[in-house]
């Protein structure tokens, strides 16, 4: 025995991409971690599912869980989850950022789903926490990923678990900027480079999606290269 005192465990869901990895390097140094992955039919659900498994190993993560919500697809109305419906491509960040509107590649209602699957996991197993790697700045306008949208489902854990669950919802990247991400990636080792942020690719990122010209802004402005592959990087042209 070193008397170290034993740490709670936490789900982190992982998405694959570069904000939920952050949260995970963050979720560890509190937690045991265990690593949650929803594959909702996304256009990059495979490559995003190999991330995850990278990272998860990259941790020596074994108590992972990773899900299929196949009714987003039925479902449709987002880019994301409906092929019919192009994703957006950008010359710049100034074009994303005057994109004002709610845009196509939001799915609808998406992270209660999400929560929902963690919720529940975390009652099992005895998790204390659940972890998710909303962005809120930074994002690109999704109502789900906002400061209040995580308060409001505090409460509905708070009421609709057993008496004796305590499990708060924790969103550590929350109020920080892409490129504070980063930096915070950095300071804990976190894998960037097992990451994928494209909304469309699979083999090289696109580089003109809203996701990826704001990962390459994040880098750039923390003042390092990103490490994954592009097809294109023109969409930093504008970030200033």
């Amino acid at each position: 025995m070193n008397g170290e005192k034993e740490k709670d465990k936490a789900v982190v869901l992982v998405s694959g991409g570069m904000d939920s990895c952050v949260t995970a390097a963050i979720a560890r140094t509190k937690h045991e971690l265990a690593l949650a992955h929803v594959n909702y039919g996304q256009r990059t659900a495979a490559k995003e599912q190999l991330a995850f498994e990278a990272i998860a190993d990259f941790y020596g993560v074994s108590h992972r869980l990773a899900v299929k919500l196949d009714h987003f697809r039925q479902i449709g109305g987002s880019a994301l989850t409906d092929e019919r419906i192009a994703v957006p491509e950008r010359g710049s960040v100034r074009e994303v950022e005057a994109a004002l509107e709610i845009p196509v590649t939001y799915v609808p209602f998406r992270n209660a789903h999400f929560l929902a699957v963690a919720v529940s996991w975390a009652e099992v197993i005895g998790a204390r926490a659940v972890y998710i790697g909303a962005v809120a700045e930074d994002s690109s306008g999704y109502p789900d990923c906002r400061p209040e949208y995580y308060r409001a489902f505090q409460e509905l854990v708070k009421v609709g678990t057993r008496p004796d669950t305590r499990i708060t919802i924790e969103t550590p990247v929350i109020g920080k900027r892409k490129s504070e991400i980063v930096k915070r990636g950095l300071e804990l080792g976190a894998p960037l480079e097992l990451t994928w942020s494209c909304y469309q690719a699979e083999e090289e990122a696109c580089g003109v999606c809203d996701s990826c010209i704001l990962r390459l802004r994040a880098f750039s402005e923390a003042g390092r290269q990103d490490p994954i592959r592009y097809r294109t990087r023109r969409g930093l042209k504008a970030s200033n």
